[in-house]
């Protein structure tokens, strides 16, 4: 069985972490290729514009695997260098593979969503929770660091004080407690988690897909470079922007008072 089933309606792909049984625990060997494959494909793809991440069965990803751990087996085998490479060649491509999707990721965030998972999570671009979610960073309660990005990942999605909280005292919060503190946007009864998270995905599909691609990139960057750096960026795109045929096309829209049309050119 593969990690990711996907299933493709019209622009939208939902991927599903698919170790219900075990509740979807990730860094498996080959998980990293996985991702990096199914990552690489959308993002060829000029026909996809919004990805829903989500997991089966009651959670979204429990983490890392614990027996894996206990066993030391798989990633978590052999010597140090061993360790290390683990985490560089397998779970860090997986991470660099979401983080470098081009277009709008959904996470619906259906259970608990821990360490890895919670990491995972906040890689994407927007956060639905079912109001049975629970989201925790529990790595040092297993005697470990976050060793996938998350003292990078966290901070930037909830602030540096809160995400010191979550690290060091290795506490689960709820789905409510996550809005509050911006971890996610919206929190909705859990039997109607994946329509909201369609109806949301069918909603970003409908803009013009270089449009979409190119603020997503910019959103990105500007978290890392100046302001200076991020207009002069903005200045380039929307000159190539303004040459596409969606453009006149949503400009006609306005005009007339209808739906614009965009079909990525």
């Amino acid at each position: 069985m593969t990690l990711l089933s996907i299933d493709r309606n019209g622009p939208v792909t939902t991927l599903t972490i698919n170790r219900a049984e075990s509740m979807n625990p990730l860094g498996a060997p080959g998980d990293g290729d996985e991702f990096t494959r199914v990552c690489t494909a959308i993002n060829r793809d000029m026909e996809v514009r919004c990805v829903i991440l989500t997991g089966a069965g009651r959670a979204f990803s429990a983490g890392g695997d614990i027996k894996a751990m206990r066993d030391k087996t798989g990633t978590f085998g052999g010597t140090t260098p061993a360790i290390s490479d683990g985490y560089r060649d397998n779970i860090h491509m997986m991470l660099r593979a979401l983080h470098t999707l081009r277009v709008p990721v959904i996470a619906a965030i259906n259970g608990p969503a821990i360490g890895l998972g919670c990491d995972v999570a906040c890689l994407a671009d927007i956060r639905i929770a079912s109001d049975k979610a629970k989201f925790g960073v529990t790595f040092l309660k297993l005697g470990i660091i976050p060793g996938d990005g998350g003292t990078w990942i966290l901070p930037r999605v909830i602030g540096m004080s809160r995400a010191s909280q979550l690290f060091y005292t290795g506490d689960v919060i709820g789905a409510e407690q996550a809005k509050e503190w911006g971890l996610v946007s919206e929190v909705v009864p859990h039997e109607s988690l994946m329509d909201e998270a369609q109806a949301m995905a069918a909603k970003i599909s409908k803009m013009p897909p270089h449009s979409l691609r190119q603020s997503k990139m910019l959103l990105r960057q500007g978290q890392q470079v100046s302001y200076d750096t991020a207009l002069e960026m903005a200045a380039n795109t929307q000159a190539m922007m303004h040459t596409t045929d969606d453009h006149a096309e949503g400009v006609a829209a306005l005009i007339e008072k209808r739906e614009a049309q965009f079909k990525g050119q």
